[in-house]
């Protein structure tokens, strides 16, 4: 299929391919890391070590000027931690308006419930970007979806397992707003020429030159679709 492409097509296919791919390598950094810290402590990590830690690996990429990652860190297996069964060390970056109303956003810590008594909970264990990956063993790109927890926008999620001694023991991953995808890969889907678009493994609609298939869409069509690289994404003509 490669060798029949055009040469728009391939642009478009390299274009969307690059784009995860990086934010990927730079999750899978923080996996190292994080799979370290556990070894290096023999599976017993504490809140505090894995949240300077996180802060320390995240803080850059949330802190560039034109950073895709609007939201980052790592998601904790419950009972994992010594000191806590619930626990989430995700920092949200300066261009992520989350909670900040009229305010000028900076990176900072999400504030989430971790008291599973709370009317205020969330099992994050039962959401996609957890469940599948869990499932699955590998990495995964969740949504478009509005994420009401991290963004209250329409988002990408990106999470990859981390593991110690074949052990799950937490989710690393990133936020990507729709938005910030879309202004980055339009220009290479228009490119392509008629009906394009970017469609996630469930067929949800990422980006489309087509009006009439919005972002979030479910897309159900017979038409060729042209895989993306090594992401679960798709590029459907017609």
């Amino acid at each position: 299929m490669s060798e029949t492409l055009s040469p728009t097509m391939r642009d478009c296919v390299d274009a969307v391919s690059s784009t995860f791919s990086s934010v990927f390598a730079q999750i899978d950094s923080w996996r190292i890391a994080i799979e370290g810290l556990a070894k290096d402590n023999d599976g017993a990590v504490a809140v505090r070590e894995v949240d300077d830690l996180t802060e320390s690996l995240v803080l850059a990429s949330l802190s560039a000027e034109r950073a895709l990652t609007i939201g980052a860190g790592y998601v904790a297996t419950p009972g994992f931690l010594a000191d806590a069964g619930w626990h989430l060390a995700w920092w949200l970056g300066h261009a992520n308006t989350f909670g900040v109303g009229s305010a000028d956003p900076s990176v900072r810590r999400l504030e989430a419930e971790e008291d599973p008594v709370s009317e205020n909970f969330r099992d994050y264990t039962t959401l996609e970007w957890w469940r599948v990956p869990a499932s699955t063993g590998s990495r995964h790109i969740t949504g478009p979806y509005v994420d009401y927890l991290c963004t209250d926008d329409y988002t990408l999620t990106l999470t990859v397992p981390a593991r110690h001694h074949g052990a799950m023991i937490g989710m690393v991953g990133a936020d990507l707003y729709v938005n910030d995808i879309e202004r980055t890969l339009l220009p290479h889907v228009r490119a392509v020429g008629g009906p394009a678009t970017v469609v996630n493994a469930s067929g949800r609609v990422v980006v489309s030159t087509d009006p009439h298939r919005p972002t979030g869409s479910l897309l159900r069509t017979d038409a060729l679709a042209i895989a993306c690289g090594d992401t679960s994404l798709r590029l459907v003509l017609g």
